[in-house]
């Protein structure tokens, strides 16, 4: 049927933010018309007998016609932006396809059809992309969910999984979305993050870097803590990265974001309950399991409930060097967190015993923190020493100390050395690995992110001094 331009803008626009530019959101809406113009104007039959090329052949044509007939419409039209985002609306994620597509954006945050922020650089921006209309990104979110095998529905408003490249997606719509359907998209790059990297941009310093390498060799469990978007999976990946080449590695998430660069990694994944509420499968059931298959290391994406015991009896049977992350403000309130989680199992164990469980599986917490501005930084690295009169006994090894923020309000401080000699350096060195006493030797170095110079350039593998340094460790 022909394209009517009165029946598609005759009824009145939704009422919009003041920050709507109105062309965009009337392109938006010609664009969703000429859609479902051009759904309704495929040959399906015909279409069922040619080959993908051909199909896409015959789409792009009658997209071009339909866009070709709309030249009365009040207003110009970018007529090629208008097909390719016609093609977005068919095979992509409509008016969000770009911002997936582009590389420097971290996070997509969908909160309704007229407002899409992202994050570029740690920092928030709204963008000017809007939809149609609630029913236009409800469609856009049933694609999504569809492709993943899920639902979503006023019975299952909610759902939390990860797409093809990687990304981490999470919807809620109504009506526990009270301002309509949200999209929020955690998009991981391409290229993975390497010590080197973490080190250019000042996340911490050489001395650092070659201490937590030599732990991870040396097989002294690490727990990673820190806020949502902090770097908690970022460290992980590049702490991973200097697990030995022999050994068997089990990962196990709720949703995998893991990209190790390991030959010997089985990964495994949660798996939420179907429509009828069966066929759940937990990370405590996961890691039970992992216990089977001759595992090396554990590696637990990270721990939220009573998988953190089995987690801990892994950790004291013969697992020792596996990795987690934890959500948590600093490594005192990681450790309450860990206790809440045990308590979680149904185990009515006595606090005392809890905590020598702990220290006794757990050497290092090292803990990370997004800043004003936007800059991730390690905040803090500490050992758990023992427990002590009931308490644990936590020493500090590195810190960070904001002083405070520049002139474009970003976070500025200083790296500390504590002055304090970890019990672990004795195993580490037992291990083969040395390290200087004098790295550890009291002191300050301003947080700053590193010029490339002579001192940093990089050598033959693509590595500065201090992460090859690292890397080579026995």
């Amino acid at each position: 049927m022909p394209y009517d331009p009165e029946a598609a803008f005759g009824q009145s626009s939704p009422e919009l933010p003041e920050h709507v530019d109105r062309s965009e959101h009337q392109f938006q809406r010609l664009k969703v018309s000429i859609h479902q113009n051009l759904v309704e104007s495929l040959d399906l039959a015909q279409l069922g007998h040619g080959d993908a090329a051909q199909i896409w052949r015959h789409v792009r044509a009658l997209a071009e016609q339909l866009c070709a007939a709309h030249h009365e419409w009040s207003g110009p039209i970018d007529h090629e932006r208008l097909r390719e985002e016609l093609l977005a609306e068919m095979t992509g994620l409509g008016p969000i396809e770009k911002l997936v597509r582009d590389p420097t954006i971290s996070d997509i945050l969908v909160n309704g059809p007229y407002t899409v922020y992202i994050e570029r650089d740690g920092r928030l921006e709204r963008t000017g992309v809007v939809f149609a209309d609630e029913a236009h990104l409800m469609r856009i979110i049933q694609r999504i969910v569809a492709r993943l095998g899920r639902r979503i529905d006023e019975v299952s408003p909610m759902v939390d999984a990860r797409l093809p490249d990687g990304s981490r997606v999470n919807a809620v719509i109504p009506p526990l979305a009270l301002g309509g359907p949200t999209l929020s998209i955690r998009r991981f790059g391409l290229n993975l993050l390497s010590m080197e990297d973490l080190l250019g941009n000042g996340s911490l310093t050489p001395e650092i870097a070659e201490f937590l390498a030599a732990a991870v060799k040396a097989r002294i469990s690490c727990m990673i803590s820190g806020g949502t978007g902090a770097g908690k999976t970022t460290l992980l990946n590049v702490l991973s990265s200097f697990l030995p080449a022999a050994e068997r590695i089990i990962t196990i998430e709720d949703s995998a974001e893991l990209r190790l660069k390991h030959a010997h990694w089985v990964r495994m994944e949660t798996r939420p309950p179907n429509t009828e509420g069966m066929g759940e499968i937990t990370q405590r059931d996961l890691v039970r399991n992992s216990l089977r298959m001759r595992p090396d290391r554990i590696i637990v994406g990270e721990v939220r409930g009573a998988e953190v015991w089995d987690m801990l009896q892994a950790m004291n049977t013969g697992h020792e060097g596996s990795l987690t992350t934890i959500h948590a403000n600093s490594a005192r309130d990681a450790l309450a967190r860990l206790e809440m989680m045990v308590a979680l199992t149904g185990f009515e164990l006595p606090v005392s015993v809890v905590r020598q469980y702990v220290a006794a599986g757990i050497r290092l917490i090292v803990q990370v923190a997004r800043l004003a501005g936007g800059p991730r930084r390690l905040v803090q690295v500490s050992e758990i020493v023992s427990v002590e009169n009931g308490d644990y006994r936590v020493e500090d090894i590195y810190r960070y100390e904001q002083s405070g923020v520049d002139d474009q309000g970003t976070a500025v401080g200083e790296f500390v050395t504590t002055g304090y000699q970890p019990q672990c350096l004795a195993r580490i060195r037992a291990a083969g690995i040395r390290l200087e006493d004098q790295w550890f030797a009291a002191r300050r170095v301003p947080d700053r992110r590193r010029p490339r110079s002579p001192q940093n350039a990089a050598k033959p593998n693509g590595q500065p001094e201090a992460a090859q340094r690292a890397a080579t460790l026995p």
